[in-house]
């Protein structure tokens, strides 16, 4: 008779499992699913400090998976002894070390279960704190010779706060999908009336509106947005009827703390938005330390065309940013003295100006109707800012830009878009450190971005701190592939820190500014001894742009080393008062003729020696 009594096949079982312990290979099992899970925790918080492609953790987890087994059947046949490894058939049992190589196994066993109850102690009772520096503790990890682990743990794992908050873009539910956006709008406006109340924190515009059409939980986007509710809801329109729904969820468990559906007349569209924001205020507990902010009234019609221009405005194309001008004129014959509107036209002209080769006109208007959102209301914070804007980059008036920023902030503290500028002037200013913390301030609050990232990095750039630069600089290319200029960034650092064939890949790969391009390629090909090759570039950039950016031909002269050329152009760009020539100083190309007098001199004519800079009152509260 063959087979085995079910007695014997227990004891089989018993003698085989005797054995895997034996020799140690139940206790390699468990050393190896706690060093992969700790090992998977260690990938995913470095994935989120460097560039490293989106599928590097689950290439790790499958790697981990393919080795299990063959750890285990290693354990099985192998024997670590005092004279190495050997098989563990070739081992007198009397000579056999396992039981200490055991002990061994469950001291390290001990050590890694501590590190593993260590990080999720942390990812659990990491207390509440203000989270201005959280994203730049991240951020400056690339650049830092003494990082704290537990900061990084802390940055990376620390909950929102319980007073923060995402506006998502309402779903348009008109029959008519041209009114997206009405529905956009209104979104938006509500963003913008929370954003008022100092005591919450409210996720970007830039960073809630990027997640329109996403199919996400509202967990991840609690998570993607580090906020602790979201505010969602529907439009439906309908001639002069108007149905809006709202509800607050808890970002963490998706439980709906609030709803509400209005059914008005369009002209009530404002009180809804007044007690959209009373209701979210109170379902927050957010204690008011002055009035509730309430959504300035206008005409109706006045405001549907409003909220259709700055709609196409936000898609910052030439087509667009015209049709936005004549949408916002359109409001104004309405509303003569509708301040946001002017203020909105004047925004829409300088962005018109900054993608036009002729942009004196443009910023003429910008200035015309900034003047008149201020003369309808004196106290419209953007309209300062686009005064600001006008003066520093077109005018490279930093003593006037201060003062418009300064009253800006003073009357809108946590608008983002002004602190987003005003780290811009603190940049022309010298005052990196500031800026650099405005940076990390906007890019907390508005993480999604690509564009704060990409001024955050041109901050460390200037600072000379290139290794954190990088990080920010792929953090926007990854946010938006087709960022502007975020290869050349790249670029520059390499090219800084003495690695010009890095520098040429990056350069190559710029194809949204073929200057750029062309400029950044002449110079790394100039590092690497390519002379013919960089006479070329250098050539087609001089002919082909030298005539509008003769600063960016002084640049590459001073960067390879002819400091009379160099001069000479950078006295062109001065006799042209070409735009952005306060921020000159700044860039690192210049650093081989720092010691020229005639640098010292080129910063007295542009307002920028220290003295002068020093001399201008600009000082910003990060808001808390």
């Amino acid at each position: 008779m063959i087979g085995r009594t079910s007695g014997e096949a227990i004891a089989i079982s018993s003698s085989f499992f005797e054995e895997l312990k034996r020799r140690n290979v139940v206790k390699v099992a468990v050393l190896y699913l706690i060093a992969s899970w700790l090992l998977l925790q260690v990938t995913d918080v470095l994935s989120s400090l460097l560039p490293v492609p989106e599928w590097a953790g689950s290439f790790v987890f499958m790697l981990l998976v393919l080795g299990f087994f063959p750890a285990l059947i290693f354990s099985w046949v192998y024997e670590m002894t005092p004279e190495g490894l050997k098989k563990e058939k070739d081992i007198d049992r009397s000579q056999s070390i396992t039981p200490e190589t055991g002990h061994k196994i469950n001291v390290l066993i001990i050590v890694l279960l501590v590190l593993a109850i260590g990080g999720l102690v942390v990812d659990r009772l990491v207390p509440e704190t203000e989270r201005v520096a959280e994203t730049p503790v991240v951020e400056e990890a690339q650049e830092a010779d003494e990082v704290d682990p537990a900061q990084l743990v802390a940055a990376k794992f620390a909950p929102p706060p319980d007073r923060s908050i995402a506006v998502l873009p309402f779903v348009n539910m008109s029959s008519d999908q041209e009114q997206e956006y009405f529905s956009d709008g209104l979104s938006e406006e509500l963003l913008n009336l929370l954003a008022k109340v100092p005591e919450l924190q409210v996720a970007a515009r830039t960073s809630s509106f990027s997640l329109k059409g996403k199919d996400l939980q509202i967990s991840e986007v609690g998570e993607v947005l580090k906020v602790a509710h979201v505010l969602e809801g529907s439009v439906r329109k309908s001639g002069n009827q108007v149905r809006i729904t709202a509800q607050l969820i808890h970002a963490d468990d998706g439980y709906h703390m609030w709803s509400e559906t209005y059914d008005r007349r369009l002209d009530d569209v404002f009180a809804i938005q007044d007690e959209i924001a009373a209701a979210v205020v109170s379902q927050l507990k957010v204690t008011l330390l002055g009035e509730a902010p309430k959504v300035d009234e206008t005409d109706p019609e006045a405001y549907a065309l409003f909220l259709q221009a700055r709609h196409l405005a936000h898609q910052f194309t030439s087509e667009s940013i015209d049709q936005a001008i004549v949408l916002y004129k359109q409001a104004l014959s309405i509303a003569p003295d509708y301040a946001a509107a002017w203020a909105g036209l004047s925004n829409t002209y300088i962005d018109q100006a900054s993608i036009s080769e002729a942009s004196n006109d443009s910023i003429q208007l910008a200035r015309e109707t900034a003047d008149k959102a201020l003369a309808a209301d004196p106290e419209h914070a953007s309209a300062h800012a686009a005064l600001g804007r006008v003066a520093r980059t077109y005018h490279n008036d930093l003593t006037a830009a201060a003062q418009f920023y300064a009253r800006a902030l003073e009357l809108a503290p946590t608008d983002l878009d002004i602190l987003r500028n005003a780290s811009d002037l603190a940049q022309s200013l010298g005052r990196l450190d500031e800026a650099i913390g405005l940076g990390q301030y906007v890019v907390a609050r508005d993480p999604v971005d690509a564009n704060s990232h990409y001024r955050l990095g041109l901050s460390y750039l200037w600072a000379g701190r290139s290794d954190a630069a990088i990080t920010p600089f792929h953090t926007a290319l990854k946010l938006s592939p087709e960022r502007f200029a975020a290869q050349y960034a790249i670029g520059q650092v390499f090219l800084h820190q003495g690695d010009p064939e890095q520098a040429l890949a990056a350069f190559q790969q710029e194809d949204t500014d073929e200057e750029y391009r062309v400029k950044g390629m002449a110079m790394a090909l100039h590092d690497l001894g390519r002379r013919e090759e960089y006479e070329a570039k250098f050539s087609e950039l001089r002919e082909r742009w030298g005539g509008r950016w003769p600063s960016e031909i002084a640049q590459v002269y001073a960067w390879t080393g002819d400091a009379d050329a160099a001069f000479e152009w950078l006295d062109k760009s001065i006799a042209q008062n070409e735009d952005g020539l306060v921020q000159q100083f700044l860039q690192l190309f210049y650093v081989p003729i720092h010691e020229d007098p005639r640098w010292l001199a080129f910063r007295e004519k542009t307002g920028t020696s220290e003295a002068q800079l020093a001399a201008i009152e600009f000082e910003v509260d990060i808001p808390k």
